[in-house]
This record gives structure tokens, sequence and C-alpha cells, in this order.
């Protein structure tokens, strides 16, 4: 979740694809789940059937989330984590586990939006910070999630989110670009160690979803909602909800023979 000014977000009428019980029996992880795509995510793992654990940094909404999946009927966990700190995913990992004996998927979304300057006056500081999340926080997850994976025995699945941006870089974000690319090599090289362990990796790049990040962006690049819609083939943008339907694909054993791909999940925007 971003650290900064929270965005009003535009709403978007699309109708929610029909939810199967592919999660049934696995314990889920997503990270940044307090808002936009992992909320989204979080609440389509529940409705699959997953036991999910809610990690956030922002307590108040991360518990909210939880809360909300607990009284539809599901379960669900919140646990306070920062991404970029290894003590923290630790605790997350094992959290995870006290409470629901195993670990069978990840998503790992947590991210902060785009820097905002040209590569020529990029802000060091907010550099830093975006790949301790952005980039870092992908790996400290992996390492923790992996190493629970591979004790148990009987593979799983982690899906990191990167973004279009790790194909189709927008003006004044050098740092987000930079992590984004990175988080699909990272994942290339995780889903090449760990195949033969049962253990599949993959990441979903999404293109323009309305959540709190994407409205902050529209403002780094100097566009608005209503303009930058038109760079999809579909002429709009997506719902949380539609990057939450590729990653659950990817969580559950329909996607069993899938392992190293990046899925972009932007309305034809790669295609360009």
């Amino acid at each position: 979740m971003d650290e900064r000014e929270p965005q009003e977000v535009p709403t978007i009428d699309v109708p929610r694809a029909q939810v199967f019980d592919s999660l049934r029996g696995k314990v889920a992880i997503v990270t940044g789940a307090a808002t936009g795509m992992g909320r989204a995510t979080a609440e389509i793992f529940s409705e699959a059937g997953a036991q999910v654990v809610i990690a956030d940094i922002n307590d108040k909404l991360g518990q909210q989330v939880a809360d909300g999946i607990n009284k539809a009927g599901g379960q669900a966990l919140f646990v306070k984590t920062d991404v970029s700190d290894s003590a923290s995913v630790k605790a997350l990992v094992e959290a995870t586990v006290a409470k629901f004996g195993k670990l069978d998927v990840a998503v790992n979304n947590a991210a902060l939006t785009p820097d905002r300057t040209p590569t020529e006056d990029f802000d060091e500081a907010y550099f830093d910070r975006v790949i301790a999340v952005n980039l870092k926080g992908p790996a400290l997850c992996m390492k923790w999630e992996l190493q629970q994976m591979i004790k148990q025995g009987h593979g799983g699945s982690i899906i990191n989110i990167a973004s279009i941006n790790a194909f189709k870089p927008q003006f004044n974000m050098p740092a987000y670009t930079a992590s984004k690319h990175a988080v699909v090599g990272l994942t290339k090289s995780a889903a090449l160690e760990n195949g033969h362990r049962g253990i599949r990796v993959n990441t979903i790049a999404p293109g323009a979803i309305l959540t709190e990040m994407s409205v902050a962006s529209l403002k780094t690049i100097g566009t608005t909602h209503e303009a930058f819609r038109d760079v999809a083939f579909l002429k709009r943008w997506a719902a949380p909800h539609e990057v939450a339907q590729g990653s659950l694909w990817l969580a559950s054993d329909a996607a069993s023979y899938v392992t190293g791909i990046t899925l972009p999940v932007c309305g034809g925007y790669s295609a360009h």
C-alpha cells in the first residue's frame, strides 16, 4: 500500500466472474491486501475456498478486510507486515503456519506508487524506498515463503505482481519501472530453481487498473483517467477483481503446468 496521501478512485461497473471452489483446503498469503488489487485478491481467494492471511502495513484497513471476510463466512487473519523488513516477513509466514498449519499460495502484491521525477533528477530517498518495497519486498517474501513450501514438501504457487511498466515504461518513473522489470527476472530465477520441487512461480503484469496507486500514477505522467483508458484495446480501465482472477488461476491447480511466465492483465496495452 502507498505511504502517501489517499486518492479518490473512480468507480467502474464490470461484473465479477463466477468464482469456483478452486482453492478449497489451501492457505494463502496476500501482501498489500488492505486496498485495491490486494484486497480484491484476498476476497476472491476466500470465495474460492482458501484460508487467507491479509498482510499490510496499514493496521486499520488490513483488519477491516480480514473482518469482512470472516463475517462473510470465510477464514482470514490480519498480520501487520513491512515487506521491506526480513524479520517482519518471516513473522508473517510463521503466523500463517501457526494459525492455519501450512502455506500453499502467496501473492506478493505490496508496492509503493511510482516516483514522480525524471531520471536526471530522481529523488534518491524515494528511489531507495521504492526499490526496498517493490523489489526487495517480493524477494524477501519469496525467501521465507519458499523455505516454508520446501519444508512442507508438497509444492506451492507464488505469484508476484509486477506492472505493465515492466514492458512499457512511462515518463518520470525510473525507480518504479526498474523495480517492476526486476520482479520479472526475480520470478524467472525462482521458477527455474524450484520447478523440481513442484513450486510454481509466476508474475502478473497489470495495466490500467482502477486503484489508489493507479490514480496517483496518472498525476505523475500528466494525464487523466478518461484519456488513459484509450491505451487499452478494450477501451476501458479494469476493476481490481479482474486482476485477482488472473492470480486465482495461477494459484489453482488449473495452472499446474504453468511456471516462470508473466501474464499481462492489461486489456491489450502490452501489444501496442
